[in-house]
């Protein structure tokens, strides 16, 4: 019935049978909207705080084209607009790792979404209890990847940690979260001093280097941290974790739509609401989910999809309740 729906639209509208130039349009619409309100910003002509949103909107369009690509649902037989698209959305998010990485990563989350094999997921928090490092690693690549590199067993493990890490998010991200850090650090430094009442004076090269820092801040840093956190919150709890079925596309997620969300799924294109569709109808780009979420939920509902179950944050993204779970693993240890 999903696919129908698509099919219909594809009718109704017959723009939407040109899925390349679609694709290709939407990334010169994102890429021309971020270079045009960081000109307006730089020129005096934006506020700091309406570039930094604008910017993360823009941006966010340009994952879910990512993810369209990873599925070869542009220029499949194609290769080199193919790629040239991935090295783009890629400038356009450089917190991100590699995409032709990513793509190995997704396609194993499809074929074991939910288990410890699970890597894509559980790099963005999925199953980790909230508290304090949750909140922390949600939102920051590297702050993730080092505290996992903490808590991982022995020399070796952490060694392995820090040597994929940095393979994975060279060079964009390792630029991107260095320049972040600075800049956090370079601000924080100032206001503790202006507390304090001893302000610091820097020389004048790092005066000039932190006047440019702070512009890449506002036009793609800031945009993508915001990005990220809202992504990594929305996708890590609206996936399972840890207890469903193996192959149970039905146990993998849910929907997560509250009005209370819309400020988070503003900066991740309606994920909440409609990646779960993607689960079951793989070959729609996310233009088209958005176009058939009303009969997709339809469906998805009359199956036994969930729909913003609230209680998985605090089940650490379990999707049984944790009194059933701990049964279930009682009665499997007397058997």
């Amino acid at each position: 019935m999903v696919l129908a729906r698509g099919d219909e639209l594809r009718q109704r509208f017959p723009l939407l049978r040109h899925q390349d130039a679609l694709g290709a349009g939407i990334l010169a619409f994102a890429l021309s909207g971020m270079l045009g309100s960081a000109l307006l910003y730089v020129t005096g002509h934006l506020a700091w705080w309406a570039c930094l949103l604008l910017n993360a909107f823009f941006a966010s369009l340009t994952h879910e084209l990512e993810h369209d690509l990873i599925h070869s649902m542009y220029f499949r037989k194609q290769r080199l607009p193919h790629n040239l698209m991935l090295g783009l959305v890629w400038l356009a998010r450089p917190s991100t790792i590699n995409p032709w990485v990513r793509r190995h990563l997704h396609l194993n989350h499809h074929k074991v979404s939910g288990s410890e094999s699970d890597i894509e997921e559980r790099a963005i928090t999925n199953g980790e209890p909230w508290g304090i490092a949750r909140l922390l690693m949600v939102g920051d690549n590297m702050m993730a990847a080092f505290i996992r590199l903490l808590r991982a067993p022995g020399a070796r493990r952490k060694l392995g940690i820090l040597v994929r890490t940095l393979a994975v998010y060279a060079p964009l991200a390792l630029l991107h979260w260095g320049a972040w850090y600075v800049f956090l650090g370079f601000h924080g430094a100032n206001g503790v001093a202006a507390l304090l009442g001893s302000p610091i004076q820097w020389s004048q090269d790092t005066v000039s280097l932190m006047h440019y820092v702070d512009i890449a801040v506002v036009v793609i840093i800031g945009p993508n941290v915001l990005r990220t956190f809202c992504l990594h919150f929305v996708s890590s709890n609206m996936h399972y974790y840890g207890d469903i079925e193996p192959g149970n596309v039905i146990q993998q997620t849910q929907v997560l739509n509250p009005w209370w969300m819309w400020p988070l799924q503003a900066f991740c294109c309606n994920f909440g609401s409609t990646h779960g569709i993607h689960h079951f109808v793989v070959r729609e780009p996310f233009y088209i989910r958005q176009m058939t979420a009303s009969v997709a939920h339809k469906v998805m509902a009359e199956m036994g999809v969930r729909f913003n179950d609230f209680g998985t944050f605090a089940r650490a993204n379990r999707f049984h309740p944790v009194e059933q779970a701990q049964g279930d693993a009682g009665e499997a240890v007397r058997a």
